[in-house]
């Protein structure tokens, strides 16, 4: 009797688990939708403002004074890595790979890595292997505004312009599908000058001139980049939560069924059991 009940307790245990899962992959999935409109709306504008200045970072600029987020460094002393990732967990492999990639990432770099958190799980990461967290930003929430984000891409602009930083990595979750989120470290600063073939090198017409046009366009660049990669994790956190749900709701259903036939067969040995003392007595008492 006492196996029973506590097959039974387990039973009810495992259905209010599976409850709960099912409720946090419907919100996961309503979320999901979202966050994925912001991030693949903002994908476009990011990769042609990167061409743009791509293309302005390779025109000719002899004898003017460069942006100092144009400057490239001989050599590079320090590292700053903006590592982005959720604040709260129960999103399957997601965090364990972004934070493994920026652990990799640490480890094959000579030059010291100033890494600026963005999420409650990668600060804690970051803490636990003692690496030099320089500022630290959470509860960013779901549906964060640019303004929201700005904080950060002053940040790195000032410390890039104050040769306090000689290169500067964005760490995210880069969306691909509902099933697929990769983890991705990319440069921003200093920008990369696109290859121009001869065919295509047009001699356009700035005003008032290109280096200027690049100087204004530079801090918008930064400030776009770190908004979009924030909106690709989030979509990326939700995608991964809503699957992870899944997966932990069919896997509860599934122990929820194992069990009832444990639950069953032992109940029925219970019974068989019981009729056999009952006609055992009968048969003593005749």
């Amino acid at each position: 009797m006492a196996n029973i009940r506590l097959i039974g307790r387990r039973i009810k245990g495992v259905k209010s688990t599976a409850k709960i899962t099912r409720a946090m992959e419907m919100i996961a999935a309503s979320k999901m939708k979202r966050a994925q409109e912001s991030g693949l709306a903002g994908r476009s504008y990011s990769e042609k403002i990167t061409q743009v200045i791509s293309a302005l970072a390779a025109l000719s600029t002899e004898g003017k004074e460069l942006h100092p987020c144009l400057q490239c460094r001989r050599t590079v002393k320090n590292i700053t890595l903006v590592h982005i990732t959720p604040d709260r967990g129960l999103a399957g492999g997601l965090v364990g790979s972004i934070n493994r990639k920026t652990a990799a990432f640490i480890l094959e770099n000579k030059a010291p890595v100033n890494v600026i958190a963005l999420g409650r799980k990668g600060l804690d990461f970051l803490r636990r292997t003692g690496q030099s967290v320089t500022a630290e930003f959470t509860g960013f929430g779901d549906r964060p505004t640019l303004i929201d984000t700005l904080p950060i891409s002053h940040i790195i602009i000032d410390d890039y312009s104050n040769v306090a930083t000689d290169e500067v990595y964005l760490a995210y979750t880069r969306f691909e599908n509902t099933m697929v989120q990769k983890p991705v470290i990319e440069r921003i600063l200093p920008v990369k000058p696109a290859t121009i073939p001869a065919t295509e090198n047009v001699d356009y017409i700035y005003e008032p001139d290109s280096i200027k046009v690049l100087s204004g366009l530079l801090p918008r660049f930064i400030e776009m980049k770190v908004y979009h990669h924030i909106l690709e994790s989030i979509a990326s956190e939700q995608s991964a939560r809503m699957v992870a749900m899944r997966n932990a709701t069919q896997n509860a259903n599934e122990l929820i069924e194992d069990l009832t036939l444990v639950y069953n067969k032992a109940r029925q040995e219970m019974i068989t059991t019981e009729l056999l003392d009952i006609i055992g007595g009968a048969v003593a008492i005749e």
